[in-house]
């Protein structure tokens, strides 16, 4: 509990060096109301010892991704990730592990209302890169990480979700007889990880945007939900 408070704190961007005068100011309110020196001496080391806790959690968890979420500021965003490793770029936006406890900075963004931070966040992670070896796109550990993000943008950052819904859009650069290629990663929106239908297009209609509906692939989503399910049952059933 102690490691989780840390990591709000850290999300609250709490400079370390105040915990020494927040124990002090803390004992002399104790010092006050009793004259026991063994329970205001037991005061003052326990509240010592959560404060020495929470500085070490705070100094493992204070990212500089976590530092440019604080500041709601996107190019600091991209700048901070421009340095992680490809393999882990996607964590270093979607988890922080200190201890037993991990915090998203994603959700944090979302919930703090840094919504210039979390837009970076999210085209970020659905943008497809590449290297010698494998090619790297953030969907499957977005959804993973949070099967219910679009309930969440729906509900919290209702601006975001088309940020979320173009980046499951890959168009080819090149054209061929006047064609261009395009893919659309939809299964997060169709299934859920226990291979059930996912509720993404339950949120969708429950937030009641006629344009967000529209969107190209929600309209995929749903014409083939109607086409090669629905419709057979419905006019059977």
């Amino acid at each position: 509990d102690i490691s989780a408070l840390g990591l709000r704190h850290v999300g609250y961007g709490i400079p370390t060096d105040l915990f020494g005068p927040f124990v002090t100011a803390c004992v002399q309110v104790i010092r006050t109301l009793t004259e026991d020196d063994a329970a205001e001496e037991a005061f003052r080391w326990s509240l010592s010892l959560i404060s020495r806790i929470l500085t070490r959690v705070i100094n493992e968890g204070s990212t500089i991704v976590m530092k440019a979420i604080n500041a709601n500021s996107g190019k600091q965003l991209r700048r901070a990730v421009g340095c992680a490793p490809r393999g882990k770029r996607a964590l270093w936006m979607l988890n922080i592990q200190v201890g037993t406890q991990s915090i998203s900075p994603l959700m944090w963004a979302i919930e703090t209302g840094s919504l210039d931070a979390a837009k970076s966040i999210i085209t970020d992670l659905l943008i497809i890169r590449a290297d010698r070896d494998r090619y790297y796109y953030g969907m499957d550990i977005l959804f993973e990480r949070h099967p219910d993000v679009i309930k969440r943008l729906c509900m919290d950052a209702p601006a975001l979700m088309t940020t979320l819904l173009d980046g499951l859009i890959w168009r080819s650069r090149t054209t061929d007889n006047g064609q261009r290629r395009v893919n659309y990663y939809i299964r997060h929106l169709l299934m859920d990880d226990n291979n059930e239908f996912a509720k993404a297009t339950e949120w969708i209609a429950e937030n009641n945007d006629p344009k967000l509906v529209c969107h190209p692939v929600v309209s995929l989503v749903t014409d083939m939900v109607w086409g090669r399910v629905a419709f057979r049952t419905f006019l059977f059933g």
